[in-house]
């Protein structure tokens, strides 16, 4: 077994490889960034060694300095984690030229299944059913348009070396078709260095399953079952589940066959991830294979009861798998979401900032049952526009689906984070949809439920509010209605009690709920405190607890009890309850008004990126609708489109150009 390893990634999976290398006993060397410097996969490892700047091509993408990292510090392996450098065929070699393991396949296997289109063609020879589509080498952009024409549309373009939902486009006809490519081909060269694309048809209503499988250097192979990942947005997974609602025992069993046999066909070796698309009828069809360990693989681990992780090192040491085919067996349900900084209520657009409070559910790790949270940031961390913007996995196992769902709405509501805008909401929100309790599952599940899954926005609950105020109170050490023990001043005046010499008090509060207004209005009347908003009145009774900057509040209005966790940052409330958070303003009435804010007429930059294309030129004319220029940020693209007919008057940047969040970029005269 390894003495010391090195783990070329950053973030959760960075910090899971050590905690499970510590156990075995093994020290670990962390690689970072200029942007990672403090970053929780550093403080996880024994070791940690510079390797260059914040993007990802000055660090986690270089292999000559993770590799010359490993020789210095003696490191006998590297771990590669996934993405970055986990399938890169050049990097595996380059271990193996250097005497250094590779915790992966050989370079041979990722270079098979490396490639969409030569995987298909592997797959085709091995008789695996195939999804229609063209695979091939021609990638002349006209070529590529007639046979999508010859599929018929909607038809699917993926980049051939592409994952995680980046160079991939749906087209719904032809005249779409050419921009789509384009945009795909840019996102796949900035993901992959690889523009290479494929075209499918586009099936309406399937299901996403995944079949876990492993390898061992003596030829043995087996599949942990299967995972359903239909449940996504933008290609990208959401909710993960095993095993998958509705699998037979007969469809899993040729579906895992058919897994180890595409592994064997390859000389597989590790952990890896055959992915099949499924019809409602049960036919599947090979998508890819993903030649590493999955973001999702802790699923697997809840409902197998294995370290996947461990399985990896003693598989890279040359030993055995732990278990046989036969002795693997599925108990229970797990489910996985992953907590991103995002705004669902703004296309999911990516959100930057430094996380001024950070809140998850307690955890057991590594152990079948309960919670488990895999995290890599923690409170007083900045997600920056660099890498992947995930701030934790919360993972639940249930006897059945029915008590999973149940763990995983617990797990949610106790999941706070102020700084940056997060899905925790938005994924409440899937755990209470009706299709996806029902199972009624397909990768379409999101965008067929909007209404419900991303509604208008609502007035905040009299209960949300008078936490509020309890929190307001406290803040200025209000923290009951009855006077504190350690208040013993003979001095009324030295009271935070609201006393006056009349016993009448009367104060109001103003609050900002994006587009709505409140007047929250607290009376006293001898000992008797009324909370009245939106002309609505009620006996009003709190207690709040301060920890750590957090105000715990309970209330009672007209007898009914509540509770919220309200955080203040800046100058706006974050009130936390049961699983919805709600952002209130709290803007000083004592400042002047009147200023002037914004550019007219101009379009800005929704986040921190680099504008990749320009398609107007000064003195344009454009249409509401049409598209401006494209930016890419967290190796996404984001289309800004002219929110109004006019003129181009102005554009303050250049294609190159880094932007800041909130950054002028064209002016329009209308």
């Amino acid at each position: 077994m390894f003495t010391k390893i090195l783990i070329a990634n950053r973030g959760e999976i960075a910090c899971r490889v050590a905690a499970t290398a510590r156990r075995m006993g093994i020290r670990t060397v962390a690689v970072y960034s200029d942007a990672d410097a403090n970053a929780a996969h550093v403080a996880a490892c024994d070791e940690s060694v510079y390797i260059g700047g914040s993007e990802p091509r000055q660090s986690y993408l270089r292999a000559d300095a993770i590799l010359d990292a490993a020789k210095r510090t003696g490191a006998q392996a590297i771990h590669p984690g996934y993405g970055f450098l986990a399938e890169n065929e050049a990097f595996a070699q380059s271990c193996a030229d250097n005497n250094i393991v590779f915790i992966g396949p050989p370079a041979s296997s990722i270079a098979a299944m490396g490639s969409k289109s030569a995987a298909k063609a592997l797959m085709e020879k091995a008789g695996v059913p195939l999804v229609p589509g063209y695979h091939g080498d021609n990638q002349d952009e006209n070529f590529l348009h007639q046979e999508a024409d010859k599929i018929g549309y909607p038809v699917l373009i993926k980049a051939s070396a592409g994952g995680g939902g980046k160079g991939m486009r749906i087209v719904n006809s032809s005249a779409e078709f050419l921009d789509n490519l384009r945009s795909c081909k840019r996102e796949a060269i900035s993901s992959f260095s690889d523009d290479r694309v494929l075209i499918e048809r586009y099936l309406t209503k399937p299901r996403h399953i995944e079949i876990q499988v492993f390898a061992d250097q003596a030829g043995n192979t087996v599949y942990l079952f299967e995972r359903d990942c239909s449940v996504q947005r933008r290609h990208q997974k959401v909710i993960e589940e095993a095993p998958a609602p509705g699998m037979t025992p007969e469809r899993r069993q040729e579906m895992g066959e058919a897994a180890v046999a595409a592994a064997k066909a390859v000389g597989y070796v590790g952990a890896g991830t055959v992915e099949f698309i499924a019809e409602p009828d049960g036919r599947f069809y090979f998508m890819e294979m993903n030649t590493r360990l999955q973001v999702e693989h802790p699923v697997t681990e809840m409902i197998t009861g294995f370290d996947l992780v461990e399985w990896q090192l003693r598989v890279a040491a040359g030993l055995p798998l732990p278990a046989t085919q036969d002795e693997l067996f599925i108990e229970g349900h797990a489910l996985e979401v992953r907590i991103y900084a995002e705004n669902p209520e703004n296309g999911f657009l990516p959100s930057i900032g430094t996380l001024r409070n950070l809140r998850l559910p307690e955890h057991v790790k590594f152990e079948i049952g309960s919670i488990r949270v895999d995290g890599g940031v923690r409170q007083g961390d900045t997600i920056s526009p660099f890498y992947d913007p995930m701030i934790a996995k919360l993972i639940v196992w249930g006897e059945d689906r029915e008590q999973a769902i149940a763990l995983m709405r617990q797990a949610l509501a106790e999941t706070q984070a102020v700084g940056v805008n997060t899905n925790v909401a938005f994924l409440g929100r899937l755990m209470n949809n009706p299709a996806f309790v029902a199972a009624d599952l397909d990768t379409g599940l999101i965008e067929k439920n909007t209404e419900q899954l991303l509604p208008e926005h609502k007035a905040a609950k009299e209960s949300t509010l008078a936490c509020l105020l309890a929190a307001l109170l406290a803040q200025r050490g209000q923290t009951s209605p009855v006077r504190h023990q350690s208040q013993q001043s003979s001095d009324p005046w030295g009271y935070q009690d609201s006393w006056r010499v009349s016993a009448h008090h009367l104060e109001q509060w103003q609050a900002v709920d994006q587009d709505l207004e409140y007047r929250l209005q607290l009376s006293r009347d001898q000992d008797k405190y009324r909370f009245k908003v939106s002309e609505q009145s009620y006996d009003f009774h709190w207690s709040v607890q301060l920890e750590d900057n957090v105000y715990l509040c309970q209330i009672i209005l007209d007898g009914s009890n509540h509770k919220a966790t309200v955080i203040f940052h800046d100058s706006q409330a974050f009130i936390f309850q049961n699983g919805v958070v709600t952002v209130i303003d709290l803007p000083d009435e004592l400042h002047a008004a009147g200023e002037e804010g914004g550019h007219g007429g101009g379009l800005v930059a929704p986040m921190p990126g680099k504008i990749i294309a320009l398609s107007v030129n000064v003195g344009d004319k454009v249409s509401a609708g049409q598209t401006l220029l494209v930016m890419e940020a967290m190796k996404m693209e984001h289309t800004i489109t002219a929110s109004t007919e006019g003129t181009v008057e102005e554009i303050f940047y250049n294609i190159g150009d880094q932007v800041s969040e909130g950054a002028e970029l064209i002016k329009i005269e209308a």
